[in-house]
């Protein structure tokens, strides 16, 4: 019994250590960049020693890797809350979830992190194999749904689904690095509901105004 209890600790101390590299290295990507970071700075603001964080994460890199993960899961749980909240009528859900993507651009550890420096820090393949396994599911699921109720028009709703998810990570990097956001942000939401509405066609488009 003692055994199990101090192996029970033992888990729960290691992934309390991990979690404080995670958010120390969240908290520092965000405010120095990849470049502008060190294990030790991490570490320090983790208060562990820099050989504990070896012994979770092999390199800068992994660390970095393992954050911009925690932020896409954030992004994908936020998108798939929103749509869900927006009611049963899938572009509707498709809106609503951009939505929620876009406004996160707005954030300045999104931005940095997951927006500009995550491809160039991970490269473009592992960037993108991460950002499709946390926003192509939901979008996939939204698009066979608009189809199945005649609201869009696809022989593909796979390659739809990935082009839709490719236009969102770019309208996301047009905010992150704009020196208005906010306008930028308004401008490429507008954008992205048109870029639906055309998809349902005109008897199909959604009745939603556009934001000002």
């Amino acid at each position: 019994m003692q055994d199990r209890t101090r192996r029970s600790l033992r888990a729960e101390q290691v992934e309390a250590t991990r979690a404080a590299l995670v958010a120390a290295g969240r908290a520092r990507f965000a405010a120095a960049g990849f470049g502008g970071t060190s294990v030790e700075d991490i570490a320090r603001e983790a208060g562990v020693t820099t050989g504990a964080l070896y012994h979770h994460f092999p390199n800068k890199a992994e660390l970095f890797a393992t954050v911009f993960e925690t932020i896409e899961a954030e992004l994908r749980d936020r998108s798939a809350t929103a749509a869900l909240a927006a009611g049963d009528e899938p572009l509707e859900r498709l809106v609503a979830g951009f939505d929620a993507f876009l406004d996160a651009a707005l954030e300045p550890d999104v931005q940095r992190i997951a927006l500009v420096e995550a491809p160039a820090v991970l490269g473009l393949d592992r960037y993108h194999e991460i950002d499709e396994r946390y926003g192509y599911t939901g979008i996939l699921a939204s698009v066979k749904a608009a189809r199945s109720r005649g609201r869009i028009a696809t022989e593909d709703p796979d390659t739809l689904a990935h082009l839709l998810l490719g236009a969102l990570m770019h309208a996301g990097t047009l905010v992150a690095r704009a020196e208005e956001p906010l306008e930028v942000r308004a401008a490429v939401g507008q954008t992205l509901r048109q870029l639906l509405d055309g998809l349902a066609g005109p008897s199909r488009t959604s009745t939603r105004e556009a934001p000002d």
